[in-house]
């Protein structure tokens, strides 16, 4: 999903993607504007199963990451994992990945070969021929043989101190209608007819890659209308509204993840997912009430956020307009969630990551500080936030479960990058003695 930001945006909601889901399988850990006529008055909907300010963060089971091998400092000013110094990591066969780890992955990693060969590759690292071997290898590969498959064809590097960050996200189920009615109030809006997005790139090559969005205001652009704006009714005709939130708080943290479930009145499900995007800079709530000594102990968590903006509603709408950066959705008839790539994105496997220091598509080993993110992840999804080496945003589907483990989600360890057996040779890698756990 083109998600905005990412885990410690949950987490960094704390500081500051959909969907062919696929749940964990048995036993595993584990195992949802103007304000218009009135609609027909219901009852107020019912809470969804377990509300976020009820539902505790998962409590991880700890572990000992694998230690990353030694290396200088990234050299100020890279953009690119090419950049960023390179380490040969441990062989793949020697790396803990487990069997259902790998057969995620695997199944993960089918999906997006078709876009990973086509794609240019913004870390300097591959070509699209580069995964031609592996992809066509991945399509007939028994399942049962998954491990085996990831060590024939990867290597590992390490990119840059190879010092990981993840965080988690998730999609999240909310009460939501298709019309305005009691109990439903909270506009969801489409992209408005005027808001522009330009290209800079265009004007000079200095500024390639750059983009603003905004809108035209006499003869001026000027920047877009802000959350607060927004809330007060500043999109007047100029945007739909898709359907209507029955939490001001749950839509919030719906435009963090950027896709969703609305629960309708009726019993059926409205999937949603982003569209676009207002401009302003996200401001990460969670640090802004850290600083402001408005969350105890145990409450630095999605759901202690959630609890403490539930409990005093008046300042959380104010808090919640600090942040004025504002998303934009549209209905998904399809699959959905999809990732930045436009392929579904999978719990359990599936990770944001950033495009420049990993290949969109690439699988990724995480030794991490807990055992749930531990393991393989393939890089199906970008976050506005997830940004530089080795810094990681876990998906984790849909559920309860899925929301609890994505609200807690804050891992630290290290990472190696899989690329396709000879990568390192052809980028003249010095092969060192080779960090094997």
């Amino acid at each position: 999903m083109m998600r905005i930001w990412g885990g410690v945006a949950l987490a960094a909601l704390l500081g500051a993607c959909s969907s062919g889901i696929v749940p964990p399988s048995p036993g595993q850990r584990p195992a949802p504007a103007p304000r218009e006529t009135e609609a027909p008055r219901a009852t107020r909907p019912a809470a969804l199963p377990e509300t976020p300010a009820n539902l505790p963060a998962r409590q991880p089971t700890p572990a000992i990451p694998l230690p990353p091998a030694p290396a200088p400092a990234m050299p100020t000013g890279v953009t690119t994992a090419a950049g960023a110094g390179l380490l040969p990591g441990p062989a793949v066969d020697t790396l803990p990945i487990t069997q259902q780890g790998a057969e995620r992955a695997l199944a993960a990693f089918r999906i997006s070969c078709p876009t990973l060969q086509r794609r240019t590759d913004a870390t300097g690292l591959t070509r699209g021929a580069d995964w031609a071997d592996a992809c066509a290898a991945a399509a007939s590969w028994p399942s049962r043989d998954a491990p085996a498959f990831f060590a024939r064809w990867f290597e590992t590097v390490q990119v840059a101190d190879g010092q990981a960050f993840a965080t988690g996200y998730y999609e999240p189920e909310i009460a939501g209608s298709r019309d305005r009615r009691h109990g439903y109030e909270v506009p969801i809006y489409g992209v408005p007819d005027d808001l522009i997005e330009v290209d800079l790139g265009l004007f000079s090559d200095d500024l390639k890659g750059k983009r603003i969005r905004g809108r035209v205001k006499a003869k001026s652009f000027v920047p877009y209308f802000d959350r607060g704006e927004i809330e007060a009714g500043a999109l007047a005709s100029h945007a739909p509204v898709i359907a209507w939130a029955a939490d001001p708080v749950e839509i919030f943290f719906l435009q963090v993840q950027g896709s969703g479930r609305l629960h309708l009145p009726d019993g059926g499900v409205m999937r949603i997912g982003y569209a676009g995007q207002n401009g302003r800079d996200y401001t990460g709530i969670g640090k802004l009430m850290r600083d402001r000594g408005l969350l105890g102990p145990g409450q630095a968590s999605m759901q202690g956020i959630m609890g403490y903006l539930r409990d005093h509603p008046e300042e959380g709408a104010a808090i919640m307009r600090e942040n004025k950066s504002f998303v934009f959705f549209k209905e998904l008839t399809g699959a959905g969630p999809l990732g930045a790539m436009g392929h579904p994105v999978t719990g359990w496997v599936s990770a944001a990551a950033d495009p420049k220091f990993v290949p969109l598509g690439a699988p990724v080993f995480l030794s991490m500080d807990r055992t749930d993110a531990t393991g393989l992840w393939i890089a199906q999804d970008t976050g506005g936030a997830i940004k530089g080496p080795n810094r990681i945003d876990t998906f984790w589907g849909a559920g309860e479960d899925a929301r609890a483990i994505a609200g807690g989600m804050s891992a630290r360890g290290t990472a190696w990058l899989l690329l396709p057996k000879g990568t390192l040779a052809r980028l003249a890698v010095p092969v060192l003695a080779p960090a094997n756990p």
